[in-house]
Order: structure tokens, then C-alpha cells, then sequence
């Protein structure tokens, strides 16, 4: 297999808005993650993924971008950027950049050119209908809730928004917008930068007949079938790649929602030039209900497990995975897969990061994760800053769909600000992350969960993260191993090998609060301990595991 330093990288991924506040105004910025570097660098990772910090209204929290060349205000200045990224690789860290370019802010000078007239040279940068029978061109709903498309009294036209009203789609047939995005990647490529994390990227090739989507709920049809790997989707990133991509040693993820393992194939194939990796979400969205993520469903452990299993399988030797259990747009991982309840929650955090690390591809890592960090579940709506919670909680019980009780159930368990909430340092006032007011509310559990304790405590979930990361560094079957699964059928336990030359490693994982009962395969008589989350000595034979035990045994002949 094809060596290649993004595959044997942690990457980290820092929403900056949450991060560390250098200046009090309650926002965290580019010096608040300058000030941290040391920290990152002790827990091992080398790679940063920044969310959005360029010049944005913040509608999305910077998903939003009014100026690809231009760091948002709050966060600092372009001298602050390039200070990061210096600081950054003197320590052998490297930057990936999110880019976002399925969309604009409507503040961005292209589109407000481009609602001026229908003859403006900037109207066919976005996407602009005429209305049908006097409504909306077809029935799409948009990802935030509401119709995807928005009426514009100037021109007497509709754009389409796929996602707020406040974010018109580019239009990627284009060929001057096409142009337009690439140089303003290389501008980034020329600065240092080391790659991007490409948002939504999947959606920037539309079926240009625009038809009727399936109904959803009874409000909007689904543009999925229309948006999602769009008819030449691959023909767009091909050629990204060649104009951009091939020109630079980066490193590149696609944010790809729904996407199949075959398209996964397309997107990331060793021989296809376009991505090194893509997310796929089959296993946070296997919980989807009617509603799609608003539900109080738990997770199905043998469900994930088998997506899980399926992607390593069907993927290897075939293209990269990227490995992640949570990032800015999921509840926290140990709230939703593992258990929040403090007798088990750093067991569990512990059990979940030694089952994702020890898999083939790169993994992932959210800011708090390394700690543990859990749901804040917020009990008001006024504490809710997400977009997206807040629409679809007035849509879905404006509509009858669901009781005001019921969706703020669901809020508690999937909003994205569960994510948001500021980084935990210490004990001190509002955790550490600032010396004002912050943009939203501090998970009240910082005292017993935070950076500043658990640096100091060596049998934290941070030093645990710190020993994963640096034996993937030691040894190459980590990274490079071939991937087998055990015991498929287990309801408690995920299993499974990695193989590579004379060496073997066996990774056993309990993903219950019960006890749970596994054979330890006779090949691993004698076998080293790796790391184990409960201190575990004997394994051999029939073993019986405590809740969310976990632990990892290698030999080599």
C-alpha cells in the first residue's frame, strides 16, 4: 500500500468560535489558538482543521463567506493567519483549511452583483428560475428548514439556497465561477496552507432540469436525488484537482452526506485524482427517524457496528477512510455512542477512541473529545444559537409534527450546539475559554471535566488520546494493516484484527454498560498489551469484559 503522510496523521479539528478567546469579547479566535499550539502539540496530533475563518455575516458561523480572501473580523487579521500557520509548522503541525464553495453569504460582492439585474456579469453565479404558477420553481425544502429556494422582489426572481435563505448556491456550470474558486484555492496554497476539508462538496452539481423532489413530512420534497454527486460532480473535482490539487503536497477531505461506498470509490480512489478521503455519515445518520435527525431514538450498536465493518472492508485497498465519531455538526461522541453518566463517561470516552484509532484510515479528533466532553443539554430554547435547531423547532411544532416537549427532548440529543459549546481549560470562571461573556453557554460539568485537570491526572481521557496517537506513530499495521472483523454477530462487543507482514494486532471493545463475555483467539497467547482502558492483565482464553472495557493486544511472529 501507497505511503502517504495524510494517512498517517490525527487530525484535529478546532471550530474556532469555541475554541480559546485571547481578547474577552466572548469569541474565540486566532491568537486563542495560537496560544494552545503547545497544548496540541503535547497531545500528539499534527493536523488542524480549522472551521471557516474568513470574512462572514455569521448567519452559519462562518459556513457563510462574504470574502474568500479576508479573515473575519472577531477572529483577528491576515498577519494573525499567517502567524498560526507559522507557529503551526515550527511544530510540525500542518493547516487544513475548510472551503466552502457550494455557497456564498448573500453578502458576498458576487451575489450582491448578482440580484442587481438579469444582465449583470455576475448573474450566472448563482442560480436564479423563474417562479412556476406564481410560487417557487419546484418543491425542495432547504437543509435549515423552509423552502430551498428564496423570492427576489428586484428581478422578480427565485435563487436556490440549499441551505439558509442567507446562503445562495454557486453555480458550478459556470465555467468563470469554476475559475474564480480555483484561484482562490491556489491564493491559499501559495500562503502555506496544507489542504482542505471541503464542505458539502457533494452537492455542487445539480441536475439542471431542477424537478420535483419526493415529499418529506408533508412540507418540501427531497433535492437529494438532484444535488447529492450531481450528474458531474466527478468531472468538477477532476478538474480541481488538476488546476489546483496536483500542484501542492495537500491533503484533502470531502464532506460527502449520503454517500455510497461505490461513490466513495469515485470520490477517493486511488486512481481517480480527485479527493484522498471522503466523510461519509451512514453511521451518525443510521438513527434517522421520519424527521430525519430529530428524534430521541438511541443509536443501534449492531447497526453502526455494521456500517462501520462495511466501510473498512469494501474500502480497502481501494481508497482512504477518514475516521470520526464527532465533529462541529454532531452531538458529542461519548453523550450519543458511549455514556455521559460519570461513573462510566471516561471508561466509555477511553472504550470509543480505541475502537476508531485502531482502524484503518485517519481519524479525527473534535476539540473535547480528548477530554471527554459531553452534551451540554440545554433545557431553553433561548440558549440555542444553531440555525438549524432553532428553524426546524419552529417548523416541526408550528406544523403539528411534534410537540414543543418533544423537540426540545430532541434538541438536548442532537442540536449541533452540543458541540459548540466553549472548549473546557480549567476551573476557573466561564472554563478558562474567556475572560468576558461567551457567544453561548458553558457546559456547567467543567469542573469535573476540563484541560488544565486532566494534564496533570496520568490516567485521563487526554493522556489515553496522547499514548493512542503516538502508537500510531510507533507502528506502521496501525495505519497500514489490513482490517478484519470478529465476532460480526455480538451485541455487546466490536472485534476485529489488523494484519500486516509477520505482525497482528487484536482490538476487543465492549459498547455496553453490562458485562460482556469474549474468546481471546489462541494466536494471541502471550501477546503484548498495547493499552487498556481498565488497567486489564489476563487475557487469555475466555474473558469476561467490565462495561465499556477496551483493550488491544499485538504480537509479532
Amino acid at each position: 500500500m501507497e505511503k502517504k503522510w495524510w494517512k498517517e496523521s490525527v487530525v484535529y479539528q478546532i471550530y474556532p468560535k469555541s475554541f480559546n478567546d485571547s481578547n474577552g469579547d466572548g469569541i474565540g479566535d486566532i491568537r486563542g489558538i495560537i496560544q494552545k499550539l503547545d497544548y496540541l502539540k503535547e497531545l500528539g496530533v499534527n493536523v488542524l482543521w480549522i472551521s471557516p475563518m474568513l470574512e462572514s455575516p455569521q448567519d452559519d458561523n462562518g459556513y457563510d463567506i462574504s470574502d474568500y480572501q479576508k479573515i473575519y473580523k472577531d477572529y483577528g487579521t491576515m498577519e494573525d493567519y499567517e502567524e498560526l500557520l507559522a507557529e503551526a509548522h515550527k511544530r510540525g503541525i500542518k493547516i487544513l483549511m475548510d472551503l466552502v464553495v457550494n455557497h456564498t453569504s448573500d453578502e458576498h460582492n458576487w451575489f450582491i452583483e448578482s440580484r442587481k439585474s438579469k444582465d449583470n456579469p455576475y448573474r450566472d453565479y448563482y442560480i436564479w428560475k423563474d417562479p412556476v404558477n406564481g410560487k417557487e420553481p419546484n418543491n425542495w425544502g432547504g437543509v435549515f428548514g423552509g423552502s430551498a429556494w428564496e423570492y427576489d422582489a428586484q428581478t422578480q426572481m427565485y435563487y436556490l439556497h440549499l441551505f439558509s435563505k442567507r446562503q445562495p448556491d454557486l453555480n458550478w456550470e459556470n465555467e468563470k465561477v469554476r475559475q474564480e474558486v480555483y484561484n482562490m484555492m491556489n491564493f491559499w496554497c501559495e500562503k502555506g496552507i496544507d489542504g482542505f476539508r471541503m464542505d458539502v462538496i457533494s452537492l455542487i452539481s445539480k441536475d439542471q432540469t431542477f424537478p420535483d423532489g419526493k415529499m418529506n413530512n408533508d412540507l418540501y420534497g427531497d433535492f437529494g436525488p438532484y444535488c447529492m454527486h450531481g450528474p458531474r460532480v466527478h468531472e468538477f473535482l477532476q478538474e480541481m484537482n488538476r488546476e489546483v490539487l496536483s500542484k501542492y503536497d495537500v491533503m484533502t477531505v470531502g464532506e460527502t452526506s449520503g454517500v455510497t461506498i461505490e461513490e466513495a470509490q469515485k470520490y477517493a480512489g486511488n486512481d481517480r485524482n480527485e479527493l484522498n478521503m471522503v466523510f461519509q455519515f451512514e453511521h451518525v445518520e443510521s438513527s434517522d427517524k421520519d424527521y430525519g435527525k430529530w428524534t430521541t431514538a438511541k443509536y443501534d450498536f449492531k447497526e453502526f457496528k455494521k456500517i462501520m465493518i462495511k466501510w473498512q472492508e469494501e474500502l480497502q485497498g481501494k481508497a482512504w477512510n477518514s475516521l470520526f465519531l464527532g465533529n462541529h455538526d454532531q452531538p458529542r461522541s461519548v453523550s450519543r455512542f458511549g455514556n455521559d453518566n460519570p461513573a462510566y463517561r471516561d471508561t466509555s470516552a477511553k472504550m470509543l477512541a480505541t475502537c476508531l484509532h485502531m482502524m484503518q484510515g485517519t481519524p479525527y479528533v473534535y476539540q473535547g473529545e480528548e477530554l471527554g466532553m459531553t452534551n451540554v443539554y440545554f433545557d431553553k430554547l433561548e440558549d440555542y444559537r444553531d440555525i438549524e435547531s432553532i428553524n426546524f423547532y419552529t417548523e416541526l411544532t408550528e406544523a403539528g409534527l411534534l410537540t414543543p416537549e418533544y423537540m426540545m427532548k430532541c434538541l438536548m440529543l442532537r442540536s449541533r450546539d452540543n458541540a459548540r459549546t466553549p472548549m473546557q481549560w480549567d476551573t476557573s470562571a466561564q472554563a478558562g475559554f474567556t475572560d468576558g461573556e461567551p457567544w453561548i453557554k458553558v457546559n456547567p460539568n467543567y469542573k469535573e471535566i476540563n484541560a488544565a485537570q486532566q494534564l496533570e491526572d496520568p490516567n485521563s481521557v487526554f493522556h489515553y488520546y496522547q499514548k493512542l496517537i503516538s502508537l500510531r506513530k510507533e507502528k506502521d499495521i496501525i495505519v497500514y494493516g489490513e482490517f478484519e472483523p470478529l465476532y460480526r454477530e455480538d451485541e455487546q462487543i466490536f472485534a476485529y484484527t489488523r494484519k500486516q507482514d509477520q505482525e497482528k494486532l487484536l482490538t476487543v471493545c465492549n459498547f455496553s454498560d453490562k458485562n460482556a463475555e469474549v474468546e481471546v483467539p489462541e494466536e494471541f497467547k502471550g501477546a503484548e498489551c498495547l493499552i487498556t482502558n481498565l488497567g486489564r492483565k489476563e487475557f487469555e482464553g475466555k474473558i469476561v469484559l467490565n462495561p465499556y472495557e477496551a483493550f488491544v493486544l499485538y504480537y509479532k511472529h
